[in-house]
């Protein structure tokens, strides 16, 4: 297999261990909990969200893909599998170390932030994918601008969100309403775009904090279109878990079916933003 394009970074007189100290995050404190968490299986990455994409996502033998804040690599490997040149990133030196120790060696992984991809030339990659991170990532804008970047015309960008309708951090929950027997999600905020804490330990002594933020749906739409992107496809997904057998099974199973978990946007490169 061919390896990645690539070209040097603007400055090139860091070395390897400058831009590592550049790129720490808060995730590598909860690099193995997460790897933990995305592997098991029955996981929602395993079981919903890796079939779907795979199957949006079309993937030919020989195209070069980038998944962009890739984590441990579990989606890399699987379009890896595909028959794709796999080119991946994170900003977490720790889940790059673990998508490494599970990935063969034709995958091409760096440590670098999600609107800085030095390592890659100009329209060299034929698909993006985003998986669970741009919700994470604060510079929305300038990661856009660096898919549409890297992309080639045409190119495809595949963004899978926390449904930002329904999961608001600290502003959404699971409700019940007894007389009615109906479970139904609760929203308190939605249009205004929030930055949250985010406890990963909660009831341990040591808390890891992350952060996540929350944009309404328009906030995307807007973004992409300054980034050069047209929505071509758009997708909700809902659990595939059931509730055990008891008196509210019913409910919680119609409102699994009812209110999807995330939303994924295919958009396609239409045009160079200068």
């Amino acid at each position: 297999m061919q390896k990645p394009i690539a070209k040097k970074p603007k400055s090139s007189n860091l070395t390897r261990s400058d831009l590592v100290k550049k790129v720490s995050t808060s995730w590598g404190g909860v690099a193995k909990w997460y790897d933990e968490t995305v592997e098991e299986k029955g996981s929602y990455q395993q079981d919903l969200i890796l079939p779907n994409l795979l199957r949006l996502m079309e993937i030919k033998k020989g195209e070069t893909v980038l998944d962009l804040a890739c984590g441990q690599g579990l989606f890399a490997r699987e379009f890896a599998k595909a028959g794709a040149q796999v080119v991946a990133s994170d900003i977490s030196k720790e889940l790059v170390e673990i998508a490494k120790k599970k990935s063969p060696a034709e995958i091409a992984y760096h440590i670098a932030q999600a609107d800085s991809l030095p390592f890659l030339k100009d329209g060299v990659v034929e698909k993006v994918a985003i998986v669970l991170a741009l919700q994470n990532i604060e510079n929305m804008n300038d990661t856009l601008a660096e898919c549409a970047r890297v992309l080639a015309p045409n190119g495809k960008l595949y963004l899978v969100l926390n449904h930002p309708a329904f999961r608001i951090p600290k502003e959404s929950a699971w409700e019940y309403d007894e007389k009615n027997n109906v479970q139904y999600r609760r929203v308190d905020r939605y249009i205004s775009s929030l930055k949250t804490e985010i406890d990963m330990s909660p009831g341990s002594a040591s808390r890891v904090m992350t952060i996540s933020f929350h944009r309404p749906l328009q906030a995307y739409v807007k973004a992409l279109g300054k980034a050069g992107f047209a929505i071509t496809r758009l997708e909700e997904w809902n659990s595939h878990k059931k509730s055990q057998k008891g008196p509210r099974a019913e409910a919680e199973d119609r409102a699994r079916a009812e209110i999807p978990l995330f939303l994924t946007l295919e958009a396609e490169k239409v045009r160079i933003v200068k």
